[in-house]
C-alpha cells in the first residue's frame, strides 16, 4: 500500500486535535480508514461515470471495472454502482501500485489541476474522520418532537456522492469543532449595522437599530474576511449547509459565509437579494394551487450592503409545517432515521416527491430538490405526509411553460429564468433522482424497485418519458473541480435505474 513519506493533512489534523480536543485523538485515528474508503468510493463513482478527458475507455469484467487512461496506464477497481452510498471501495490499483487514499491516487494520476483537487480530497478525508470521531456522544435517536435542526446535525458524512463531501479548506480543526453542525455547537453570530442597505421583503424588527439594518454575520467571516466593526448578536444552531443557522424557536438565517464548501465558494449575491421577495411570493402562489402537499419556507427578508460578503437572508423554519406528533426531517437525514419497512416506505416517499417535482416542472418550475433543500414531514408512524422545500436561490423558472398554463410570469431575469428543456430537467432530475432519491435508496437495486412500484401512478407529463426511460443527468462534480477555468455546472449522465443492471 502506497503511503506518504512527508507530513500530510491527516497528520496535521491529528497534531492540532491533540491540542484543542485531545480526547478525540484516538477516535479520529480509528475513523481514518473508514473516511478514506467513503471518499474513495465517491471518487470511484466519478471516475466511472464522468466524462473525464484523460480516460480513454472503460471496460467491465467479472472482477470489476478497468479504466484505460490516455497515457496507456490502467486503473482497476470494483464495479461502480452509481447510486450506492455505502463505502464499498477500500482500494484501487493504478498500474502496479495499490491506493487506499484518494488524495494520493489523484496525485499519482498526474492530471491537470489534480494537485489542488488532491489537497481538497485529503481535507475531505480528515474532516470526515473528525466528524465521525465526534458523533458517538449523541448518536441516539432524537425525540419526535425535536426541531428539524437536531435531525439535520446527525448528518456526519456530508454530500452522499461528492468526493469533496467534507472538504472545508480554510477551516482549522478548532473552527470545524466550533462551527460544523455535526459537532453540535451553538454559534454566536455577530451583527453589522448598515446604513442605506438594500432590503427586500419585511426585514425583522429585531434585526434593526432605528433606521439601520443589522446584518447577521458568521464568526468565520468576522475572523477571516470582514474588516468592519461587528457588534454582539445572538446564538443559533448551524445547519448542514454550515452558513445557515436556526434561531432557537425562530426563523433560519442564511449568512454570507464565503468559504469554499464542497465545490463552491458560497456567498449571497446582490441578484439573490433583489429577487428574493419576488421568487418567494411566486413560489408560494405556485404551491398553493398544487394538488400535492408541498410547502415553501417563505423568505421573510433579504438584505445586502451591496457586496456578497455582507448580506443575509431570513426565512421561515420548516418546522412551521409540522403538526403535533409530526417531525420535519431533511431528506439527507433519512438514511439515519428510524423508518417503517424499507421497501414500502421508499415507494411511498418516491411517489410523493416525484409527483410534486413533475407537477411543478410541467407548470414551469424546476426545483433543486437535493437532500439539503428538500425536507419531509413524517407522522407519528413515520410515514411521509407532506414535503417542505427551502432555499429558492437556485430554482429555474420557464416563462414558456408558465404561459402554456395561463400562469402569470413573475418579473424575473438572470440565471433563474430559462426555457431550455435540458436545463430544466437537469435541475430537477439531477438533484431529486441523482441526489435525494438515490441517496435515500442507497443502491441502484433499491431505487429500481421503488421506481417500478410507483411508475404507473406518476402524472403523465411531457417530462415523464425522460425520467423513466433515459439516462439521468447529474452534476459532474469531479470534472467541475478539475476544470477551474470553466464557469457554471458541468454534467454527466448516469444509467437509467429501470433499464436494469449493466445499462448505460
Amino acid at each position: 500500500m502506497h503511503r506518504p513519506s512527508t507530513p500530510d493533512t491527516e497528520a496535521a489534523f491529528a497534531e492540532e486535535l491533540s491540542v484543542v480536543r485531545p480526547g478525540l485523538s484516538a477516535p479520529y485515528a480509528e475513523a481514518l480508514p473508514g473516511a478514506r474508503a467513503a471518499v474513495l468510493t465517491r471518487l470511484w463513482r466519478a471516475l466511472a461515470y464522468e466524462p473525464l478527458p484523460w480516460i480513454a475507455r472503460r471496460d467491465t469484467a467479472g472482477d470489476g471495472l478497468t479504466l484505460r487512461l490516455t497515457d496507456g496506464r490502467r486503473l482497476h477497481g470494483p464495479h461502480a454502482d452509481p447510486y450506492a452510498t455505502s463505502a464499498y471501495v477500500t482500494e484501487v490499483r493504478l498500474a502496479e501500485r495499490t491506493y487506499d487514499r484518494p488524495d494520493l491516487l489523484v496525485d499519482a494520476l498526474g492530471v491537470p489541476h489534480g494537485s489542488a483537487f488532491a489537497a481538497e480530497l485529503a481535507h475531505s478525508v480528515a474532516s470526515m474522520a473528525l466528524s465521525r470521531a465526534d458523533r458517538e456522544a449523541w448518536y441516539g435517536t432524537p425525540e419526535a418532537s425535536e426541531a428539524s435542526w437536531v435531525w439535520e446535525q446527525r448528518i456526519v458524512d456530508g454530500h452522499p456522492y461528492h468526493p469533496n463531501c467534507r472538504a472545508r479548506p480554510g477551516f482549522s480543526v478548532a473552527e470545524q469543532l466550533a462551527y460544523g453542525p455535526e459537532h453540535r455547537p451553538s454559534v454566536e453570530l455577530g451583527m453589522v449595522a448598515v446604513d442605506g442597505c438594500l432590503v427586500t421583503g419585511e426585514w425583522p424588527k429585531w434585526l434593526r437599530d432605528g433606521e439601520r439594518v443589522l446584518i447577521p454575520v458568521h464568526p468565520w467571516q468576522t475572523a477571516h474576511v470582514l474588516d468592519t466593526p461587528v457588534q454582539e448578536g445572538f446564538a443559533a444552531h448551524p445547519l448542514m449547509s454550515l452558513r445557515t443557522l436556526a434561531v432557537p424557536d425562530g426563523p433560519h438565517v442564511k449568512t454570507a459565509l464565503s468559504a469554499r464548501l464542497t465545490s463552491s465558494v458560497r456567498d449571497i449575491s446582490v441578484y439573490s437579494v433583489e429577487t428574493a421577495e419576488t421568487v418567494s411570493a411566486f413560489m408560494e402562489s405556485m404551491t398553493a394551487g398544487l394538488d400535492v402537499p408541498l410547502h415553501i419556507t417563505r423568505t421573510l427578508g433579504a438584505a445586502t450592503a451591496g457586496f456578497p460578503d455582507l448580506a443575509a437572508v431570513v426565512r421561515e423554519s420548516p418546522d412551521d409545517y409540522a403538526g403535533a406528533g409530526e417531525r420535519c426531517v431533511p431528506v439527507a437525514a433519512l438514511p439515519l432515521t428510524p423508518l417503517p419497512e424499507k421497501a414500502s416506505w421508499l415507494a411511498e416517499f418516491t411517489r410523493l416527491v416525484l409527483t410534486a417535482g413533475l407537477r411543478l416542472l410541467e407548470l414551469g418550475v424546476a426545483l433543486e430538490a437535493h437532500g439539503q433543500n428538500l425536507l419531509v414531514v413524517l407522522d407519528r408512524a413515520g410515514d411521509p405526509v407532506r414535503l417542505v422545500y427551502r432555499d429558492l436561490a437556485d430554482i429555474r423558472v420557464s416563462p414558456a411553460r408558465l404561459a402554456r398554463h395561463d400562469i402569470p410570469v413573475p418579473r424575473l431575469s438572470g440565471r433563474i429564468v430559462t426555457d431550455d428543456e435540458t436545463a430544466l430537467r437537469r435541475k430537477l432530475f439531477g438533484s431529486l433522482v441523482g441526489g435525494a432519491l438515490g441517496a435515500t435508496a442507497g443502491s441502484t437495486a433499491a431505487l429500481r424497485e421503488a421506481l417500478e412500484t410507483v411508475a404507473p401512478d406518476l402524472p403523465r407529463t411531457t417530462d415523464l418519458p425522460a425520467l423513466l426511460g433515459e439516462p439521468l443527468p447529474t452534476k459532474a462534480l469531479t470534472l467541475m473541480r478539475l476544470s477551474p477555468g470553466t464557469p457554471g455546472d458541468l454534467w454527466t449522465r448516469l444509467p437509467q435505474p429501470l433499464a436494469g443492471p449493466g445499462s448505460s
